[in-house]
């Protein structure tokens, strides 16, 4: 009988769920809800307890009669008997529910410990048995800055689930489970399957949970990081910069306010020109011997600086200074946190030279600003309620980023992150925490087997695509003391790094639903790196861009405005905006938008150094280079006469046969598009190459080109600024416009040597220009010799290259 009951005790309890047994072997009562055992419903038996149960002691116990056993307290007690493999399949259950959170990825710190507790209630196991059919059910889809699988495609639009996502909300209300299964799928890179099921609402993301350990609001300043030696510092340029109060009068006065210009020369940078559109114009000198103490550094950058720029210095340089003599002029015009427009800025000579001091600019200021919001944290978490001024906790914009860097290419954002990484680290044995490197380094890294080995271009043209070279990215970078989270959402980041293209798909464009600039408000910190390289991509997103920098946000994001600065309130933050600008050219597009744009009340500072000798000096061909000056009343109508001065006085003497092989190398995608139609019209003997041309077709206008099946062959500029083919089989050679970049000038013209057949007498090469082009013309030909063309009553002017 014992036998037999045992036996029926067993497979009773054989058809118990897991979720049954843990109940009952927690609680020793069968479980409240009906479950469904062998396809029956069982009700709950119901348990009467005495009055005085509460607060029976063991004697009273002992002598109270013996309690009927029920037949749930009986299977308990066969709980003990269960077999070897249950009991090792629940612990091996029970490790994998204990051990999910600590997986989940670097992002996800701080929330492994809250993930399953030694007693769970009944929900909490059924929610983690679905925890993971739910979280991939939620369909979310698109790329955003928070979260991206690895190697996905890039939309040009987001679908409708991205708001959230890039929300600093969006890890809010998950229960631990989920919490490790997003960390964990986002840092993998993995999709979930395709679901089925209707979208999250937005109420369930207003927990701020996840970001608790990169919050300004919820840290406090750590004694050891010595944040506040340098804020306490009456001198530091941080501190005059943002306790600077304007006044409406000022503000209303720069409209009005002529501006004011002094021009200085420094050793390095040259020939400077201070501007300020603010009453008090100052300016100074750079001083010969520099200290990192009077500069004002945060910790640890004063340290960990001498480490990271130790490339750039050799000899008794690395001894007396940190600073190569460019990075020093240029750091004393940032640390002033004037605007700056450096204009010399190339791939091969100094590009890196910069990047590194802009990027100790960055840091040194987003580690200040988060200094004093901690410390104000403390202050405020330490003093009495009701005590004190709120005004002197005023310490923070609108929205959470400061810094915006726009860059070209992911390989320039790599290079930026790295900086940001040694410069926190330096020389310390202690590794900074820095979140999702890996998934970053497959995103933005680059694999040197995929360049072709056989591959011979310019140099500058192998320093400038070097690399990853996909030009839609966007990446949100948060910082708080000794860590670094990459992919954070945008308005939980400290530093947004982005490519022109990749902030005009978030931006969106008037009228369109699903667009959002509200992270653009509070940016103290505008860097705009390798600016020419933007007019080969697409010039109008950047001035898109500027036109929505510093805008009253349209949602208040979570604000406490309570630590809001009055002057964001007012919306002045464009006039403590501090924005560099560095491009290797002087270009009338990129002047405007520094001129237009850059308004801050501490004034503007530009390098404008005149090019004496200009590329012409570089053709070595033996060429007669024929400039002609064409006349417009304004800058409006210099397309239209343009294409007349060709039409009617250049083309005619082309027309020939003779003057076969005629190459037309044009600036302006537009003007290549209206001589494309216009040449179709006349029916010329033609062939033409732009950008979005495929591969075949180049292969075709080249070779036609080439046999002089085709007397004409027109070219943009932005082909040759992306492949740098050599165009065989030149004899005539038009510049439609002058070239954007100066050497690409001499580049083409060096092409006719290319099919050296004994024809370099009969080479000719015309150049159209107008007084509108100084600005190129005095780069191909130099600056005197400009001046003498634009004020020559000549119109007609001859120079030869490449005599012996």
């Amino acid at each position: 009988m014992g036998k037999r009951g045992s036996r029926s005790q067993s497979q009773l309890l054989n058809t118990l769920t897991k979720k049954q047994k843990k109940h009952l072997r927690d609680f020793g009562e069968e479980h409240p809800f009906y479950d469904r055992v062998s396809r029956k419903e069982t009700k709950p038996q119901i348990c009467q307890l005495s009055e005085s149960s509460d607060t029976s002691d063991s004697e009273s116990e002992a002598d109270s009669e013996p309690e009927q056993v029920s037949g749930y307290c009986k299977l308990l007690a066969t709980l003990k008997d269960v077999s070897e493999e249950e009991e090792d399949d629940e612990e091996e259950e029970e490790e994998i529910i204990d051990e999910e959170p600590e997986m989940s990825g670097e992002d996800g710190d701080g929330d492994g410990d809250v993930g399953v507790e030694e007693e769970m209630t009944a929900e909490s196991a059924e929610m983690q048995e679905t925890s993971a059919s739910w979280f991939l059910g939620l369909g979310f889809s698109g790329f955003t800055a928070g979260i991206c699988p690895a190697g996905a495609s890039v939309p040009k639009l987001f679908s409708s689930t991205d708001k959230y996502l890039e929300a600093p909300h969006f890890t809010s209300k998950l229960h631990p489970e989920d919490m490790a299964l997003y960390t964990d799928c986002q840092e993998k890179g993995k999709e979930g399957p395709p679901s089925k099921s209707q979208q999250a609402s937005p109420e369930e993301f207003t927990d701020a949970k996840h970001e608790s350990l990169f919050s300004l609001e919820t840290n406090f300043l750590q004694e050891e990081s010595g944040g506040g030696c340098s804020l306490k510092a009456s001198q530091d340029p941080f501190l005059q910069h943002m306790n600077k109060e304007l006044k409406d009068k000022d503000v209303q006065a720069v409209g009005t306010n002529p501006k004011t210009t002094h021009q200085l020369k420094w050793p390095t940078l040259g020939q400077l020109v201070f501007s300020s559109k603010f009453q008090k114009l100052e300016t100074f000198k750079p001083s010969k011997d520099i200290d990192l103490k009077s500069l004002h550094l945060q910790k640890p950058l004063e340290s960990t600086w001498s480490k990271t720029n130790s490339q750039f210095l050799s000899g008794p340089q690395k001894s007396s200074s940190p600073f190569t003599p460019l990075q020093k002029e240029l750091f004393l015009i940032m640390n002033s946190y004037r605007d700056l427009f450096y204009s010399e800025r190339t791939a091969l000579k100094n590009g890196e030279e910069i990047r590194h001091v802009y990027c100790l600019h960055a840091l040194n200021h987003v580690l200040k600003a988060n200094a004093r919001v901690l410390g104000n944290n403390s202050r405020r978490r330490s003093q009495k309620l009701g005590v004190g001024d709120d005004d002197d906790f005023r310490d923070q914009g609108l929205t959470r980023p400061k810094v915006l860097i726009v860059l070209p290419f992911r390989e320039a954002a790599l290079r930026v992150v790295q900086l940001f990484i040694s410069l926190l680290e330096g020389d310390s044995k202690k590794k900074i925490i820095v979140s999702n490197k890996k998934r970053f380094k497959g995103e933005y890294g680059s694999d040197p087997e995929e360049r072709p080995p056989n591959l011979k271009r310019p140099e500058d043209y192998e320093a400038v695509f070097v690399g990853n070279i996909d030009d839609h990215f966007r990446i949100g970078v948060a910082i708080l003391q000794r860590s670094i989270r990459l992919y954070a959402p945008f308005y939980s980041s400290d530093i947004l790094i982005a490519s022109p293209l990749g902030l005009r798909t978030i931006i969106g464009g008037e009228g369109e639903k699903k667009r959002d600039f509200d992270f653009l408000s509070s940016i103290e910190l505008l860097i705009i790196d390798q600016a020419d390289i933007y007019l080969m991509q697409n010039w109008e997103h950047v001035l898109h861009l500027m036109s929505h920098m510093n805008l009253l946000p349209l949602d208040s994001h979570g604000v406490d405005f309570s630590r809001v600065r009055m002057w964001s309130l007012n919306n002045w933050s464009k006039y403590y905006r501090q924005t560099l600008l560095f491009g290797a050219l002087q270009d009338a597009q990129i002047n405007s938008l520094f001129n237009k744009h850059c308004i801050n009340l501490q004034g503007q500072v530009a390098v404008r150094n005149v090019p004496m000798t200009g590329s012409i000096s570089h053709v070595l061909v033996q060429l007669p280079h024929v400039f002609q000056r064409m006349e417009a009343e304004n800058v409006a109508s210099v397309i239209d006469a343009r294409f007349n001065f060709f039409v009617n006085k250049i083309l005619p003497q082309y027309r020939d046969a003779v003057m076969s092989h005629t190459l037309i190398y044009v600036p302006s995608y537009f003007d290549f598009v209206r001589l494309r139609n216009y040449f179709k019209k006349e029916e010329l003997n033609f062939t033409h190459i732009c950008e979005y041309t495929k591969k075949s077709g180049v292969s075709r206008a080249r070779q036609f080109f080439l046999q002089g099946e085709k007397q004409f062959l027109l070219l943009t500029e932005r082909f040759h600024f992306y492949k740098r083919y050599t165009i065989k089989g030149i004899r005539n050679l038009i510049f439609y416009e002058l070239p954007t970049y100066p050497h690409f000038y001499s580049e083409i013209c060096n092409m006719l040597k290319a099919t050296n057949r004994g024809e370099e007498a009969t080479w000719t090469c015309t150049v159209l220009y107008s007084k509108y082009d100084a600005q190129r013309l005095a780069a191909v030909v130099g600056v005197e010799r400009a001046a003498q063309m634009l004020q020559s009553k000549k119109n007609v002017h001859l120079f030869i290259t490449g005599e012996k």
